[in-house]
C-alpha cells in the first residue's frame, strides 16, 4: 500500500530516552569470551578497540556466528557496538557506487532482522561509511542516510505483499523534495534509484533457523492463525514494511457496514462522484479490513474486487463522527496515508464495537515507525509507518507507544511556545498548519493506544470480546465520547472490573 511521505524530523530526544548501561552485561561477557581481561576494560579504550576488531572480523566472515546475528552486534546503542559496526564496515569499500548497489553489497553480508532502532543503528552506519567512501560526491553522512531510509521503503512499498497502488516515481521524487539537507536530490538520481529498485529488489537472506525463531517467538505473544500471515517472511520480502493479505489472519470482528470516501491519501478530498455510501460485508482480518458486497461464505475466496476494497488499519485511528448530522452510527476511519472513510454502523452499540476492535488490532500490532535521519528541509512531511506487524512483546508494545506520545507531545509543545512570525504567509504558513495537525492527531493516536492497551493488560483478558465487554459495562470508557478510547474526566468514572481503575490508567497515560 502506498504510503504518506517520507519521513520529517520527529526523532525521540536524548532528555526522553531511559538511560542505558555504557557496557551492558551482556557485551562483557562477549567481550571478554573474546579475550579481553575486565582490567583491560576497566583501563582504557586500546583494548576495546582491538577487542572490537576481533569481532568485527568474526562477524564479517561468519566465524561462529550466523548471518541472522551480525545485526544483533552491529545495532546495540552502546560504544563498544559503535566501534564494532565502524571496524565491520571498514570490510566495504562503497567508493564510486550507488546507494543500491552499495546497499545490495552491504544487505548481501547479513539478514537485516531485529528491532526497528536496531535496524536504524546498522543503516547508520552503512550511511556513515558511504559518506567516507564518496566525501567528494555526495553532500552530508545525514543527507545519504535520508536517502538509504528512502530506498529500503521503496523497495518494501514495491515488492512487498501490500493491499493498494504501488508508489510511483513522480511519488518518489515529490516525496524526497527538500530532504537534501534544504535542497533537493538531483531528479535524474532519483529516477535512476526508482529504475533500479523497480527492476530488481533488494535482497538479504534470513537463516531457516532464525526465521522459525522469529515466528515462534510471534507465536508466543499472537494467537496461532495471527502468526500464520507471518508466512510471507519466507518469501524473502522486506520485514521492515509491508502488509499482506492477511486472509488467514485472525477474525476480530465481522457485520454489515456502509461506507463513505471521504478523502483521498495524504488528506486530499475525494472527488464528489467517488464519495456515495455503499453496502459492505465487513470483516476485520489482522491489520487489514476486508469490505465484501456479499456476506462472507467460508468456501469463496476473495476477489479481486474485495482485495481492491480492502482497507489496511495498521497506524489508523477510528473515532466517532461527532460533527456528522446526517446519518446515525457513523464514524471516522483515519488511515495511515491520511485517507477518512465514514462507517456507518446498524445501531450505536455496534458504532462502539468496531471503534474499540479497530483501534485496539492497530494498537496491538502497528510495528514502531522507521526513524528518519536529522536534518533540515524546506517541506512538511509525515512519517512513512510501517505496514508490517510488530515483533515486540505486548508490553514492549506499550512502551513503544507511550514513548511515541512522549515525543510527539514534546514536538507540539515547542511548536505552540514558539510563536510565528507575522510576516509567515502562503506555504509556511500552510506547513505550519500541516505539521500542528499531524501532532495533534498522532497525540490522539498514541495517546488511544496506549489507555487501551494498558486497560487490556489490566484486565487480563486476551478476547477481544469480553474486554470490550468490561471496558464499557464497568463505566471504564463512556460509549457516547467523541474520541471513545481516550478517557474522561476521572471524577466521572467507575472502576473497571481488574485491579487497576480507570484513573489510574488514566494517570498512566498522562505520566507518558
Amino acid at each position: 500500500m502506498y504510503a504518506p511521505p517520507y519521513p520529517a524530523v520527529y526523532r525521540e530526544r536524548l532528555v526522553n530516552r531511559p538511560p542505558e548501561l555504557l557496557y551492558p552485561q551482556a557485551d562483557v561477557a562477549e567481550r571478554l569470551a573474546l579475550g579481553c581481561s575486565d582490567d583491560a576494560l576497566a583501563n582504557g579504550t586500546k583494548a576495546d578497540l582491538q577487542a572490537a576488531k576481533r569481532l568485527a572480523k568474526r562477524l564479517y566472515h561468519l566465524d561462529g556466528f550466523r548471518k541472522s546475528d551480525v545485526a544483533r552486534h552491529l545495532g546495540k546503542n552502546n560504544e563498544f557496538s559503535q566501534k564494532v559496526a565502524e571496524e565491520y564496515l571498514r570490510n566495504f569499500n562503497f567508493t564510486g557506487l550507488t546507494i543500491d548497489q552499495a546497499l545490495r553489497s552491504f544487505l548481501g553480508h547479513f539478514a537485516l532482522i531485529g528491532e526497528t532502532q536496531e535496524r536504524e543503528r546498522v543503516l547508520a552506519h552503512f550511511s556513515r561509511r558511504y559518506t567516507r567512501c564518496n566525501s567528494e560526491r555526495v553532500n552530508t553522512e545525514d543527507s545519504v542516510h535520508t536517502l538509504t531510509c528512502a530506498v529500503m521503503l521503496l523497495n518494501s512499498d514495491l515488492h512487498g505483499n501490500n493491499v493498494g497502488k504501488r508508489m510511483s516515481c513522480s511519488q518518489f521524487v515529490s516525496n524526497l523534495e527538500g530532504l537534501n539537507d534544504g535542497k533537493d536530490f538531483p531528479k535524474d538520481l532519483l529516477k535512476s534509484l526508482y529504475s533500479s529498485i523497480k527492476n530488481e529488489k533488494l535482497q538479504w537472506t534470513i537463516d531457516e533457523e532464525e526465521l522459525r525463531k522469529s515466528m515462534s517467538e510471534l507465536a508466543d505473544v499472537r494467537t496461532d492463525s495471527a502468526s500464520h500471515t507471518m508466512k510471507r517472511l519466507g518469501t524473502g520480502g522486506n520485514p521492515l514494511v509491508g502488509v499482506a493479505q492477511q486472509v488467514d489472519g485472525e477474525l476480530y470482528k465481522n457485520g454489515f457496514l456502509v461506507r463513505k470516501v471521504h478523502a483521498d491519501p495524504d488528506g486530499k478530498r475525494t472527488p464528489r462522484g467517488k464519495r456515495g455510501w455503499k453496502s459492505f460485508y465487513a470483516m476485520l482480518k489482522g491489520l487489514v479490513l476486508y469490505l465484501q458486497k456479499d456476506e462472507y461464505r467460508a468456501e469463496r475466496d476473495l476477489t479481486e474486487e474485495d482485495v481492491k476494497n480492502a482497507v489496511s488499519i495498521h497506524h489508523s485511528l477510528a473515532m466517532r463522527a461527532a460533527d456528522y448530522s446526517k446519518r446515525p452510527n457513523v464514524f471516522y476511519l483515519r488511515t495511515a496515508d491520511w485517507r477518512v472513510f465514514l462507517f456507518q454502523a446498524p445501531n450505536a452499540e455496534q458504532m462502539q464495537s468496531w471503534i474499540t476492535r479497530i483501534n485496539v488490532v492497530a494498537a496491538m500490532f502497528s510495528a514502531p515507525p522507521f526513524p528518519a535521519a536529522i536534518g533540515s528541509q524546506k517541506r512538511f512531511s509525515r512519517p512513512l509507518l510501517p505496514g508490517s506487524n510488530t515483533k515486540l512483546s505486548q508490553e514492549e508494545q506499550v512502551k513503544s507507544h507511550e514513548s511515541r506520545f512522549r515525543a510527539v507531545s514534546s514536538e507540539q509543545a515547542e511548536l505552540t511556545a514558539s510563536p510565528l512570525d507575522r510576516k509567515v504567509r502562503g506555504r509556511e504558513l500552510e506547513e505550519q498548519k500541516l505539521r500542528q495537525e499531524y501532532l495533534e492527531f498522532e497525540k490522539t493516536r498514541y495517546g488511544t493506544y496506549a489507555m487501551l492497551l494498558r486497560a487490556k493488560q489490566s484486565s487480563g483478558d486476551e478476547d477481544l470480546a469480553t474486554f470490550e465487554s468490561r471496558l464499557f459495562d464497568d463505566g471504564g470508557l463512556q460509549r457516547a465520547h467523541s474520541s471513545p478510547t481516550l478517557p474522561q474526566d476521572a471524577a466521572n468514572k467507575e472502576k473497571i472490573r481488574c485491579t487497576k481503575t480507570s484513573k489510574s490508567l488514566k494517570r498512566q497515560v498522562l505520566r507518558i
